[in-house]
């Protein structure tokens, strides 16, 4: 019972994990919260085929604040976002059925906007150097160009441009020099002094970005 009045049926083949795999039940699990959600960030890039970084447990994007679950070794982690309305995803199929998956360019968006989720921000420039191919200039920019905070605008195109996807960033450069945006850092809360100024992307550089092999 992983949510009170919530019940698994864990059948033979995963009694060693303790459940089914989450993307089997995860719908079921927020129609009973009555919750909009989608599967995002790590493992929304490993459907998409980023799945060097493989996620330890399914992280998952939801309209309201909800408590990280764990059920025998599955592990659910949630991460709230106020408007559920503007989001971009697919259905992705699963076991059971089809999940809302956000899409490659929302991933991207979401990895920057979340990069706690991701780990670091190094292990999110590495999960966008393995997204690069299946994004579109286009479809990011249009999600900039509705949907996203600046700061994430800046921090996604420094991130694109600093793994080699100056075709991706280039638009996104546009949307940052219209919008007037403030210098910010890099990496917020970092110790680490700032060692250049970006004009371009409005960035205080004070982190050393590495791409993990």
């Amino acid at each position: 019972m992983p949510r009170r009045g919530f019940y698994l049926v864990v059948d033979p083949e995963h009694r060693q994990l303790g459940a089914q795999p989450p993307t089997a039940w995860i719908d079921d699990l927020m129609r009973f919260h009555g919750v909009a959600y989608y599967v995002g960030l790590l493992s929304a890039a490993a459907l998409h085929g980023a799945a060097q970084q493989q996620p330890q447990e399914l992280q998952v994007v939801a309209g309201s604040v909800l408590r990280p679950l764990t059920v025998g070794r599955v592990r659910i982690r949630f991460f709230f976002r106020r408007r559920m309305d503007i989001i971009v995803t697919e259905q992705v199929k699963t076991s059971s059925g089809y999940i809302p998956v956000s899409t490659p360019e929302m991933t991207a968006f979401d990895l920057v906007r979340y990069r706690k989720g991701a780990g670091s921000i190094d292990h999110v420039a590495t999960v966008l150097a393995e997204l690069a191919e299946r994004l579109d200039a286009k479809k990011l920019l249009a999600i900039a160009q509705k949907h996203e905070e600046l700061p994430v605008i800046q921090r996604l195109g420094y991130l694109l441009e600093r793994t080699g996807h100056s075709d991706l960033a280039g638009e996104l450069a546009e949307v940052v020099r219209a919008g007037k945006s403030k210098m910010i850092p890099l990496e917020p809360g970092s110790s680490q002094e700032v060692s250049a100024r970006d004009s371009k992307w409005h960035l205080f550089v004070n982190t050393t970005i590495e791409i993990e092999a």
